[in-house]
């Protein structure tokens, strides 16, 4: 491809956090520009996020339906779309968008329910086009080293993994002299779902399992709570699970855990060595062994892997982390939506991104997760994905 590719958003306008760390991720490479958006349910507020953005005010749409039905109309419209809003609207936006030929690159979780998840990649596979899920944390280079190393067999056969998304900001409001850390659509079970704690973060820590280990669940027993006075949907919950193979394990997510701030992390113990990532670390992985010295494997160093070679940009001792990983996914998504336009043969190990089945896994084991919880069986099954 001889320019940018060209980039449409929806939501993410202004005072959105995580609007702008997608603008910020899709830009970094030089490689895509943002050009269109629908940036609001608000009108007003679009106009003036396309303002702060610099875009042609013709561009800037007052819903996304408009947007969808004028860009489809242009010569230059939008490769691709990118959708930041809330959960209970990402069906309706990406089914009006893949529907009306775009691309799309989704915020997770997918949707608001396993259902809607399950009928958004039915249109995706009708429709033929491009669909990436921004699981961010897979874009990381070590955690690709991390996957290498469980593919070529380096940990042995895995035992148990225990992955972990701890944050405690929101423990003031457990006796009520918080500031309401959680956002209130986040507890309406309308607009977040059927989980705000698991289906927020847990998502993330299981989505980094299956990224990791290529390991599915078969059963699950969990316990979500919400310690906040109030609250319907959870804030803390735990999950034991049981993985084919044989494995066992264990994903914790809480946002009542006092002074853990964003604290993802993964252990994967294995026959032969075990590995261990930190999110607050990115740039290292452990490796450990029963009867050796553990090692401490570096980003940007040329004894690791090509996958996480190709996703580093800077030299070791210069720090990556979250914007770079997050525009990792961002790269690989951009890589197959410019072969789809140049009519190019997709590679034969595919594209490094998250798609429309990850993001089936994601609402399965949600909603797993919440059965569960509110179940007096001991183990659910996991859903066929």
């Amino acid at each position: 491809m001889n320019r940018k590719l060209r980039m449409g958003m929806v939501g993410g306008g202004r005072g959105a956090f995580i609007g702008a760390v997608h603008r910020m991720a899709a830009n970094l490479d030089g490689k895509i520009e943002l050009v269109a958006g629908a940036f609001s349910s608000s009108p007003e507020k679009s106009k003036l996020s396309g303002e702060d953005f610099f875009l042609d005010p013709e561009r800037v749409y007052d819903s996304y339906q408009d947007m969808a039905e004028k860009e489809a109309a242009r010569e230059d419209k939008v490769d691709f779309v990118s959708i930041v809003v809330q959960n209970h609207l990402h069906f309706d936006v990406a089914k009006t968008f893949l529907e009306a030929g775009f691309n799309v690159i989704c915020d997770k979780p997918m949707t608001r329910t396993l259902e809607e998840a399950r009928a958004l990649r039915d249109i995706v596979d009708e429709t033929g086009q491009i669909f990436c899920l921004t699981h961010n944390y897979t874009g990381y280079p070590m955690v690709k080293e991390a996957k290498r190393m469980v593919k070529d067999g380096e940990i042995g056969r895995i035992l148990k993994i225990v992955a972990e998304y701890p944050q405690g900001y929101a423990v003031g409001d457990v006796e009520g002299d918080g500031q309401g850390q959680i956002s209130n659509w986040r507890a309406d079970p309308k607009i977040a779902g059927s989980s705000n704690c698991m289906g927020d973060i847990g998502t993330h820590a299981h989505n980094l399992v299956r990224y990791i280990t290529g390991l599915e669940i078969e059963e699950m027993c969990s316990e979500l709570t919400a310690f906040i006075p109030g609250r319907e949907l959870d804030d803390d919950g735990n999950n034991l699970i049981r993985f084919e193979g044989g494995a066992k394990g264990i994903i914790y997510a809480s946002q009542i855990s006092n002074g853990d701030e964003n604290a993802l992390n993964i252990r994967v113990y294995g026959t032969k060595a075990s590995l261990e990532w930190h999110q607050e670390d990115p740039n290292d992985l452990i490796v450990k062994y029963a009867n050796a010295p553990r090692k401490i494997y570096r980003r940007g160093n040329d004894y690791l892997g090509e996958a996480a070679q190709n996703n580093s940009r800077t030299p070791f001792a210069h720090p990556e982390g979250f914007i770079e990983a997050f525009a990792n996914v961002y790269l690989a998504a951009a890589q197959a939506i410019a072969d789809k336009i140049d009519g190019n043969t997709p590679p034969e190990q595919g594209y490094d991104f998250p798609d429309a089945t990850d993001g089936i896994a994601g609402l399965a084991f949600i909603e797993t997760a919440v059965k569960s919880s509110g179940s007096d069986e001991k183990w659910l099954k996991f859903p066929e994905l």
